[in-house]
């Protein structure tokens, strides 16, 4: 039996070691679109949980009104997602925001090139472009919890409920409900960059198709 590789003990600064990007499209206060890029996210059977950073503007419009959408790009739209990347909807910018680079933008379809589209159940748009489009509504949110003698995390922990998916006819198992694991191929976000999916290595044992 081959010797297991080494091995040291590491401290990353954050731990984003690899989920699916999310744009998540919400509805300001004057009614006008939101959209925001998060980088977790985890789905389990009609409930989507999303991490948000508490100072954007995304989660407070979410707090707001309760829905959202849950758009999940493909690979080849990563240059949309990084033009939105240094964008908030908030004005004016936090502070700490902007000492990161942060800019305000009002008009996140419009600098991403993204079109919007009316959901079913939701009042904020789907993004056209994305193969998956979850419509939701927020169920409850989880702060954060404090380390002992600490602040508060600056993000807070939203759990969805999946009231609708539209999906790309090119990524669906025709005549089916499946998405098709072959030709979904997910943007992902791995230690701060972006990453697509290779070749599907094979099939776990309760799969449909």
């Amino acid at each position: 039996m081959s010797q297991p590789p080494s091995h040291r003990v590491i401290a990353p600064r954050i731990l984003y070691f690899g989920t699916p990007v999310v744009l998540l499209s919400t509805l300001n206060e004057d009614g006008t679109p939101n959209l925001s890029p998060l980088s977790s996210a985890w789905a389990l059977d009609d409930r989507v949980v999303l991490g948000l950073g508490r100072m954007g503007q995304g989660f407070a419009n979410l707090a707001r009104t309760r829905e959202a959408v849950v758009n999940l790009p493909s690979a080849e739209l990563w240059p949309q997602v990084e033009r939105l990347a240094p964008t908030t909807g908030r004005f004016p910018v936090p502070e700490s925001k902007r000492a990161m680079g942060y800019v305000h933008e009002p008009r996140k379809f419009e600098r991403a090139g993204l079109t919007p589209g009316r959901s079913d159940t939701v009042a904020p748009p789907r993004v056209l472009e994305c193969p998956l489009q979850l419509e939701g509504v927020l169920m409850g949110v989880h702060e954060g919890t404090p380390i002992p003698g600490g602040s508060a995390p600056p993000f807070a922990i939203a759990e969805l409920r999946v009231t609708r998916v539209h999906a790309h006819d090119d990524v669906t198992v025709p005549g089916t409900h499946h998405v098709d694991a072959r030709r979904w191929r997910p943007l992902l976000y791995v230690f701060r960059h972006y990453a697509g999916t290779g070749p599907s290595l094979g099939r776990n044992f309760r799969a449909e198709t």
